[in-house]
């Protein structure tokens, strides 16, 4: 007998659980970062999200706890997607530094890369690069079949055939300062524009 919609569904997602959980393992395992005993800084989130938000770097808070989005940036961002009508299980966040290294620039490229694996797995609809380093990061992961994509703020571009792409300004930088808030949301809005626009399932 045939496998019903909802049976090949929860077998995928059981696949991409199993692959975060690996992938998880090794980024703990992982001694490319000078970060000594401090726990690296894990994605959260659905594991088959259509949205995926990728920082570059994990503010205080996201070091403390371990998680990417934690403190205030989550917090405003879930506001953001009640705003918007998104629901916040379809989303899931992610850094490219991991570990928390003194410099930024002390973080291996074999660490920032590593958002490469969470998009196979994952497999959003839409990327959100959260600020010019985010962006630029992205374009150094090669993704297949990538297009040629601009860091233009609101702008929906598509990275791949599958996945599109919104650059938003720096959420941290957002928060304490009017303008940066203002510019931030009117990119920001755009994305719930296209989830408005998503099919249903």
């Amino acid at each position: 007998m045939p496998a019903t919609e909802d049976e090949i569904r929860e077998k995928y997602l059981e696949r991409a659980i199993r692959e975060l959980n690996q992938l998880t393992r090794e980024i703990q395992a992982c001694e490319h970062c000078p970060r000594g005993n401090v726990m690296p800084v894990l994605g959260s989130g659905h594991p088959q999200a259509d949205i995926m938000l990728v920082k570059y770097a994990p503010a205080a808070a996201e070091i403390e706890e371990g998680v990417a989005f934690y403190g205030r940036s989550g917090s405003a961002l879930m506001k953001s997607f009640k705003r918007l009508g998104i629901d916040p299980l379809v989303v899931y966040g992610t850094v490219f530094i991991k570990c928390p290294v003194a410099d930024t620039e002390l973080s291996a490229p074999e660490c920032r890369g590593r958002v490469h694996e969470e998009i196979a797995i994952v497999a959003p609809r839409i990327v959100v690069t959260l600020g010019d380093q985010a962006f630029e990061e992205l374009g150094e992961l090669g993704l297949p079949l990538a297009r040629p994509v601009k860091p233009e703020p609101g702008v929906i571009q598509e990275l791949t055939p599958s996945i599109d792409l919104l650059h938003v300004p720096d959420i941290e930088a957002s928060l304490d300062d009017e303008q940066a808030k203002r510019d931030f949301w009117a990119a920001f809005r755009k994305l719930g524009d296209w989830y408005a626009e998503l099919p249903p399932y």
